[in-house]
């Protein structure tokens, strides 16, 4: 057999043994060169994601804790008096009640949220007191305000901030919901972080849509939905309309698309076209989704222009606009 019939035949039985997606995957991102990782990352939704990022960097350089960075993190942004999208600040449901919705979730699958809570300044952190001292994932409504109290939560006099008083009044003049895609979809700050040793974990808080009908839960507290983290492959977090993001487990099918061999980039642009096959009037919803893998690499992706995320490693920081479909 001569040389070249036999390096085309190895060749071929070579290729046989190629999983699925690992060639397209190196080479529909950036050829053949090596995809950019980094350990430890941190990795935000939105703008706002940036001092959230600067926070969660500075908790881990002195606790080592993953965990703490992304609940710390968040924790910024619960705070920001300026956000009208997280915390007790954010705009009111129809009602003019505030209500808050948050997760945080560890790599071992250990999980915790809140939703429907009110009078709450720090969600996230209640969320993590479900996680680490009760046998259950979420509490909802009253029961959780009442779990607040019970671990020592200040209660908060319940009154809209100045700036979500006046908007609200203003709509109130119509009374039309009808959000507006990249302003009251931008309603979310989900985080992902990855350490140095591998570790992952994952924060999501959010005072949902804007007069929203009360009771309304979107995808931010929905663990699969708006976060999801596995020290085996990655974690995502989503950020948007939230029903549409919970008709596809968003969080979770980027997560499992990443274990069957997908990159961060390649799952979210997945996850974003079940999405889209699965709602009507995709022109007027948005929907973006972040994720990491356990090796350091990271993607995005979004319905519609506009979306945008942190992200932090030891080369630097920056605020990266996302690809879209559209």
């Amino acid at each position: 057999m001569s040389d070249r019939r036999k390096f085309l035949k190895n060749t071929i039985l070579s290729s046989a043994l190629i999983l699925p997606g690992t060639v397209s995957s190196a080479m529909s991102l950036n050829g053949f060169k090596k995809r950019e990782k980094h350990k430890p990352l941190i990795l935000s939704t939105w703008n706002h994601g940036m001092a959230a990022n600067d926070k969660a960097w500075e908790v881990l350089g002195e606790t080592g804790s993953i965990v703490d960075a992304v609940e710390k993190g968040v924790m910024v942004t619960e705070s920001d008096l300026k956000n009208l999208s997280v915390g007790l600040q954010g705009l009111p449901d129809r009602e003019g009640i505030v209500t808050l919705d948050a997760s945080i979730m560890k790599g071992d699958g250990s999980c915790g949220s809140v939703c429907f809570v009110r009078q709450v300044k720090h969600p996230i952190s209640l969320a993590r007191k479900v996680m680490e001292g009760t046998p259950h994932v979420m509490l909802a409504g009253e029961g959780a305000r009442q779990f607040a109290i019970q671990e020592g939560f200040p209660i908060e006099e319940e009154k809209m901030s100045p700036a979500a008083e006046k908007a609200y009044i203003k709509w109130k003049e119509k009374s039309e919901y009808k959000p507006i895609i990249n302003i009251e979809n931008h309603d979310t700050i989900g985080m992902i972080g990855l350490d140095e040793n591998g570790n992952l974990a994952g924060s999501c808080t959010t005072s949902g849509l804007a007069y929203k009908m009360h009771g309304r839960v979107g995808d931010s507290p929905i663990i699969g939905a708006g976060l999801y983290v596995d020290n085996e492959v990655g974690a995502a977090t989503a950020t948007g309309l939230g029903e549409s993001i919970i008709k596809v487990c968003g969080s979770f099918l980027i997560v499992e698309l990443m274990r069957q061999g997908r990159t961060p980039q390649e799952a979210c642009e997945e996850a974003v076209k079940r999405l889209i096959r699965k709602n009507k009037g995709i022109d007027g919803i948005q929907a973006g989704f972040l994720a990491m893998n356990k090796d350091g690499e990271h993607g995005a992706y979004a319905v519609h222009p506009g979306f945008n995320f942190a992200m932090h490693h030891k080369g630097g920081k920056a605020l990266v606009d996302s690809k879209s479909k559209f």
